[in-house]
């Protein structure tokens, strides 16, 4: 049994050995975080989390993130000691397949694990997000005399989470905004996997914080839990600067032998220190996975106060339901993800005919009709609204409290935390974070913009969300070569095919307004992440009278049979290369050769549909077959099958007009002509 301490020492001891022993177990993780931060956690969660352990989905919780991801099972000892759904038997089988307790903590497949984190940085990012999702749903639903929303973001984060550019990025943006909600502790240790942190890492991390617009307090001993208690509280009064508290602590307390030592961040203790740690602190030696029962009981006291906070507020919404029927009801929608009634009424239409419009215009039409019966809609790009036609028209400008408004020429005006375009500035990677945060939220339904080359700066970003299935929509414009002057620093190629390797992610390509407005409709109704690539140059309206079955989400359909009986080859393309294969189509039939078009927007959706409409679509007895698309020919076999073509540029393309530069690339009806001829051998 443990020597006679208080119960908060008996409490923060319990997470120390508990992580040591899981880690230990697992014969891999990292014990040195949890050991070092436990007592400022423990004071976190102890005295100040708003949660219910019982209910991990109730909306006006606070949310929590482990930005520093490898020190999971510091949040899975919180998790299961103050009563969630996660029982001791998962932390034995930490990092064991199939339990709940991974390696870094997985939003969705661990209760209460709010994001995904373990890219150092990412999580830092989500919480910026989470924090301008909350002042927005406050500023919209609170009423004088009814608060329906007030809730903290709260983070630990550590050296490799501030070293990283990412961070940078959200941090300026979030002290910009003045989130005044959003609070971060900064674990101090000056250890990193490699070594003493001073070896990389000597800035004055709260001069730049400072300079950032944050309110900064710091801690001197990260185990004085009043002196971390203060910090908190001080950060919770200061409502209109986001708080960084830098907490001083010792990786590896309580290790006599790797306190304050590296070898304790990334790998076990191993036995005989585990054994020895657990002498210096009073524990059982010879029992793993202790707990002592006026610990686990203290810590259980989470569920009576959670469940009391969770009351008070239902009490508090149902005198808002009184006041306010029909806000309340919007609020519940909005919380509960489904879409107005009469979400598609305005989409607008077109037909053949009609003037050439890129479908980045198209696309802007779409969300702004979108927009109007779909009030969780907003979002923003990376300072490039004129370009990729993302502004929320008449929507107003999510912007920091002021007696000034200010004014932007492309969205009219600011509104303050009420406005729904969010301004995230020249910062891709901080904006895709900021987005998946908003998404884990809830209550909102964001969207991102910027050039598709620029999705490499938002890739990690990306592939957590698709992880994670987060309802998040990223629109990517100047989709191809077909940029023109900009050159190949600006003309994607290979990022369509990393982009359609991301599992969980639909991306979707389409091929004329039309086909945009109904990409537009899939991405508000999908559950999970989207993707639209979208042009920059103008497209065709393409004419749908002999297409079988269009249906964008179903990620292909034939847009025009072969006339004169059964087609001999099939012509596949995506977005504006498209309206090449229609072309080619017709050159081809003035030759006598039956071609059928196939419009494949989406790779991931269409793979998803029954085998007998892929073969409706795609018959395995044609084989002559030719892909199109602007990109990378990577992954493009699959479709073409062995004796088929790929059209595409497999080189970085080139600065000139559009039009000339697909030109030069073969991006013509004559080169599809051509392809399909030598398929068919002729």
């Amino acid at each position: 049994m443990p020597t006679t301490v208080s119960i908060e020492e008996l409490c923060i001891n319990t997470i120390r050995i508990l992580s040591a022993d899981a880690v230990q177990n697992a014969n891999s993780g990292h014990p040195g975080m949890p050991m070092g931060f436990a007592a400022a956690a423990f004071t976190l969660w102890d005295e100040f989390l708003k949660h219910n352990p019982k209910d991990p989905s109730w909306f006006d919780r606070d949310r929590f993130i482990l930005s520093a991801g490898h020190g999971s099972m510091l949040l899975y000892s919180l998790l299961h000691l103050t009563g969630y759904d996660l029982p001791l038997d998962e932390l034995k089988r930490f990092r064991r397949l199939g339990s709940k307790t991974p390696g870094h903590p997985e939003r969705g497949h661990t209760p209460g694990v709010e994001v995904a984190t373990g890219p150092l940085g990412q999580g830092f990012s989500n919480g910026v997000g989470m924090a301008i999702a909350e002042d927005w749903l406050a500023a919209r639903f609170n009423r004088p005399g009814h608060t329906l929303v007030d809730h903290h973001t709260y983070a630990v984060c550590g050296d490799g989470d501030l070293m990283e550019g990412i961070t940078q990025e959200a941090a300026s943006l979030a002290g910009h905004l003045k989130l005044g909600k959003l609070i971060y502790l900064y674990d101090q240790n000056g250890i990193s996997l490699g070594g003493a942190a001073s070896l990389i890492f000597t800035e004055d991390v709260r001069k730049r914080f400072d300079a950032y617009g944050w309110h900064t307090v710091q801690v001197a001993d990260g185990n004085n839990t009043e002196e971390v208690a203060a910090a908190i509280r001080q950060a919770q009064a200061e409502t209109l600067a986001p708080s960084l508290i830098l907490v001083r602590t010792h990786i590896g307390f309580g290790s006599p032998n790797k306190h304050d030592n590296f070898s304790s961040h990334g790998s076990p203790l191993g036995e005989e220190e585990l054994a020895a740690t657990k002498k210096a602190l009073g524990w059982p030696t010879t029992e793993k996975f202790y707990l002592p029962d006026d610990a686990v009981a203290h810590f259980r006291k989470a569920i009576d106060r959670g469940a009391a906070a969770q009351s008070d507020w239902q009490k508090r919404f149902a005198a808002y339901q009184s006041a306010f029927p029909a806000e309340a009801a919007e609020f519940e929608r909005m919380v509960a993800g489904k879409l107005p009634a009469d979400w598609a009424a305005d989409l607008p239409q077109w037909k053949p005919g009609d003037k050439a419009i890129a479908t980045r215009v198209a696309g802007g039409l779409a969300m702004n009709a979108l927009a109007k019966r779909i009030p969780e809609l907003m979002g923003g790009s990376a300072d490039l609204n004129p370009s990729t036609e993302t502004a929320l028209k008449g929507q107003g400008d999510f912007q920091p409290p002021s007696d000034t408004p200010i004014a932007m020429g492309a969205v009219g005006g600011g509104w303050g935390r009420s406005g729904r375009n969010v301004a995230f500035g020249v910062r891709e990677h901080a904006m895709g974070a900021a987005v998946n945060g908003m998404a884990a939220h809830g209550g909102v339904l964001p969207f991102s913009a910027t050039f598709l080359v620029f999705s490499d700066y938002m890739k990690p970003s990306i592939r957590l969300g698709a992880l994670s299935q987060l309802r998040a929509i990223y629109v990517f414009t100047h989709d191809s070569i077909g940029v023109g002057e900009d050159g190949p620093t600006h003309e994607p190629v290979e990022q369509l095919a990393g982009l359609r390797s991301i599992p969980g992610l639909v991306v979707l390509r389409p091929a004329d307004p039309t086909e945009t407005a109904e990409a537009w409709a899939f991405a508000v109704q999908h559950p999970g992440p989207t993707l639209l690539a979208l042009t920059r140059q103008n497209v065709p309206h393409l004419d749908r009278g002999r297409a079988v079955g269009p249906d964008v989400a179903k990620g292909g359909y034939i847009l025009s049979e072969a006339e004169g009986g059964a087609p001999e080859v099939i012509l596949i393309g995506t977005g504006s290369e498209v309206s090449l294969c229609v072309k080619a189509q017709a050159a081809l039939a003035a030759q006598g050769v039956k071609a059928r078009v196939v419009s494949l927007p989406s790779w991931e959706l269409f793979s998803l549909q029954d085998a007998a409409y892929r073969e409706s679509v795609l018959p395995k007895a044609i084989t002559a077959r030719v892909t199109v698309e602007a990109g990378a020919t990577f992954g493009w076999q699959r479709w073409a099958g062995s004796g088929g073509e790929c059209i595409g540029i497999d080189r970085f393309g080139a600065s000139a007009p559009g039009p000339d530069v697909m030109a030069h690339f073969g991006f013509v009806p004559e080169t599809v002509v051509a392809a399909a001829l030598r398929v068919l051998g002729k």
